[in-house]
């Protein structure tokens, strides 16, 4: 389970798109969704973290420098700063590997206003029919590779490198799918009841199908697991955890929550926090190495608390009024 921890990142833009889509697809749909400062706004939530992810990162220059070419080197340079790492797949992973995302995150926040604009189907059949049109395209991706194999790696897994591999897993455009199901998902949302026991029918299945999936392993193929295949049982959670249920009132419990909210400065730093915390002999001059991993867990957790009080939501405030968002 724990090395099927990228299929987070797929349920992380999937709930992105769900999210946004629940909050101002009305909007759109009116014609009343201001573009440039929902543009605005969504820079000033993206972009404090991964500049500190950025600043934190300074220790891996000197590798990077090492690994690429002079060109590549100073391309990624450029680029990672501006958020388009990920359109050069040897470069997604420039400085901080889950970086990559908020490459592809960016993209979809540009196109977003007009996918959330589209039209809502008359009958409840279409939504239906246009989220399993997209929930293919999405597998079209994995499965190409999974025919073709470019890379001649026998048994793809999490620690295989490829070119192509590369692309698949780092780039925005595999993972599109992902974020307009996570937008169609929000009108199928408006169709279940709140308090509908089917929801948590849903997100009970969801979770076990999930379960099952990662628990195949190996059994299973790597490229289409990454993202795309499953889409359908995302969809299920997000629509169980949307509802009045023992699930979600679980999930919503106050500390749950409270950390919740620091799950993207935990998700972007925890690369940085993690050297830092190992780099630094900490836990041997304290005398808890003994309790490694888990008081890294811990430390990441607070750590990344302490990232979003001091850092995220301060500079988020400076940055809509300055920007106006």
């Amino acid at each position: 389970m724990v090395n099927a921890g990228y299929a987070s990142v797929s349920f992380f833009i999937l709930l992105s798109g769900f999210v946004l889509s629940y909050n101002y697809a009305g909007r759109a749909r009116g014609g009343e969704l201001n573009r440039v400062r929902f543009w605005k706004a969504r820079f000033t939530r993206l972009y404090p973290i991964y500049f500190l992810s950025l600043l934190m990162s300074w220790q891996m220059i000197g590798p990077e420098r090492a690994r690429y070419s002079p060109g590549m080197f100073w391309t990624g340079m450029a680029l990672t700063p501006l958020l388009l790492q990920g359109w050069v797949p040897p470069l997604a992973t420039f400085l901080n590997t889950p970086a990559w995302t908020m490459s592809a995150e960016s993209f979809y926040y540009v196109l977003f206003p007009w996918f959330a604009s589209w039209k809502r189907p008359a009958q409840a059949w279409h939504y239906a029919t246009q989220m399993t049109v997209v929930w293919g395209l999405g597998l079209i991706p994995g499965a190409l590779y999974v025919i073709f194999n470019p890379d001649g790696i026998a048994h793809p897994d999490r620690w295989s490198y490829g070119p192509w591999l590369q692309a698949l897993k780092y780039t925005p455009l595999p993972h599109l799918a992902s974020f307009v199901f996570g937008v169609l998902l929000a009108n199928v949302d408006e169709l279940v009841e709140r308090a509908s026991h089917w929801r948590l029918v849903l997100g009970l299945a969801g979770f076990g199908g999930i379960f099952f999936l990662l628990e195949l392993g190996p059994r299973m193929p790597y490229a289409m697991m990454h993202d795309g295949l499953m889409m359908p049982l995302f969809g299920c959670i997000v629509l169980g955890l949307a509802g009045e249920n023992l699930l979600a009132k679980f999930l919503g419990l106050r500390p749950l929550v409270f950390v919740g909210e620091a799950s993207y400065c935990l998700y972007l730093l925890h690369f940085n926090f993690w050297n830092l915390i190992h780099d630094s002999h900490v836990l041997e001059w304290a005398g808890l190495s003994r309790l490694d991993p888990w008081i890294s867990y811990a430390l990441l957790i607070g750590m990344a608390l302490l990232a979003l009080h001091l850092v995220e939501k301060p500079a988020q405030r400076k940055l809509r009024q300055w920007m106006g968002a």
